[in-house]
């Protein structure tokens, strides 16, 4: 399998560990976490044309990825 862009890890090395801690202790944070690497994935195989679609739906996906990453930053800043 290709390496997936825009991995948590990679977005965030400094805060892995911190996340870690987080998808144990935090639900709300685990569900983030794995809705994001769900979208991410859909949004990774759209762009290397394993699984097209629209360009509307996949720009739809892309604002999701960003808003999921977001409320992620959010939550890893705090601490």
């Amino acid at each position: 399998m290709s390496h997936t862009p825009h991995e948590l890890a990679e977005e965030f090395p400094d805060k892995v560990e911190l996340m870690s801690q987080l998808k144990q202790s935090d639900a709300h944070f685990a569900r983030l976490v794995d809705e994001y690497h769900e979208v991410n994935r859909v949004v990774h195989r759209a762009e290397t044309n394993i699984e097209p679609m629209e360009d509307l739906a996949e720009g739809e996906l892309r604002k999701k990825r960003a808003a999921l990453k977001d409320e992620i930053w959010s939550i890893l800043s705090k601490d």
